[in-house]
């Protein structure tokens, strides 16, 4: 009776482990279909902001296989990972996830300030919005986060807890009882995602008010210009240039508000205050939400941008489209 309950869990554990395969595939695969797109510079935007659309979607792609896809072979094949605490694959896991992520954000919070320069400083957009700038910010970012992230390799032991959790190394006794590297813990969220939130919303808050005054003037100016408000071109591609900056400082906002609320409480509780501590499915849907913003990017770039759109259901097509052309 216990090895058929435990045939039968096996099963459904291998039936779960299937679908969640297939659906991460699917995102990998959408996501490697949006590098493609952006790579080939055909939706309209400039060499830029492409660049900056380009490696968030590519460093969105890397989280998705080192996070969602390499950390659930530890866990189902556990047996097979025991051996590996002697080689320390779990600190380097760590370190290669942890880079990755942080550029996730911090190349949206460049973005973000590449689109406000754009928008606001039209001295400083000829010579700090080019394909040139953006390569060198995207490039110290990620030198930047290489060397930040080099330090978990140090906190962690080498060895996977294999039961799912978030957190999927074990913490050394010293450091969780040293109040240096605790020190250190809290640096790398404070830097990741806090500066973050805070200069995606003074950034967004600057640009919005410097839009509605230009605008409010422009209406004015033309107003008194022709006698009467016609559709403004000018205005019209301004609000299409922002829509997809907030859209995407927006989705990191909300996607990762969650997980920032557990950091703080977590924080607080090794201070002392043990009633503040969130119960652990809400635990595990802010960590299930800031994974979800490496995910929903292709989406915000389908629902906002027509020629995307257009590209993005050509290369879908194009298989089908070719067979029907070679049969025919």
């Amino acid at each position: 009776m216990a090895r058929v309950t435990a045939t039968a869990q096996e099963r459904d554990l291998g039936q779960t482990c299937a679908m969640y395969s297939n659906n991460v595939m699917f995102i990998a695969l959408v996501s490697l279909l949006t590098i493609v797109i952006l790579s080939r510079g055909k939706c309209g935007l400039s060499r830029c902001v492409s660049r900056y659309l380009l490696f968030i979607a590519v460093t969105d792609l890397l989280v998705i296989i080192i996070d969602l896809i390499l950390r659930q072979i530890p866990t189902v094949y556990r047996e097979q990972f025991l051996f590996v605490q002697s080689i320390s694959v779990c600190n380097i896991h760590t370190v290669l996830l942890f880079t990755v992520t942080d550029c996730s954000v911090w190349f949206s919070v460049t973005f973000t300030f590449d689109r406000f320069v754009a928008i606001c400083s039209r001295k400083l957009k000829t010579k700090y919005c080019t394909e040139k700038t953006a390569a060198v910010v995207l490039g110290t970012v990620t030198a930047l986060s290489c060397l930040k992230d080099i330090t978990w390799y140090f906190i962690l032991m080498g060895l996977y807890q294999l039961d799912n959790m978030p957190w999927f190394c074990a913490v050394k006794l010293i450091v969780s009882l040293s109040q240096a590297w605790r020190a250190i813990e809290l640096l790398h969220y404070i830097l990741t995602p806090g500066v973050p939130f805070v200069l995606i919303l003074l950034l967004n808050t600057l640009t919005v008010r410097h839009i509605l005054v230009a605008n409010r003037i422009r209406r004015r100016l033309r107003g008194h210009s022709s006698g009467e408000n016609p559709k403004d071109p000018e205005m019209k591609s301004r609000r299409k240039s922002i829509i997809l900056l907030f859209v995407i400082s927006g989705n990191f906002i909300l996607l990762w508000a969650l997980f920032m609320f557990n950091i703080i409480c977590f924080r607080m509780r090794i201070l002392g205050y043990r009633d503040v501590y969130p119960p652990r499915v809400v635990q595990e849907i802010g960590f299930m939400l800031q994974l979800l913003s490496c995910c929903t990017n292709t989406c915000i770039y389908a629902v906002t941008q027509t020629k995307f759109r257009e590209q993005f259901k050509n290369m879908v097509t194009y298989p089908f489209t070719r067979i029907g052309q070679f049969i025919k």
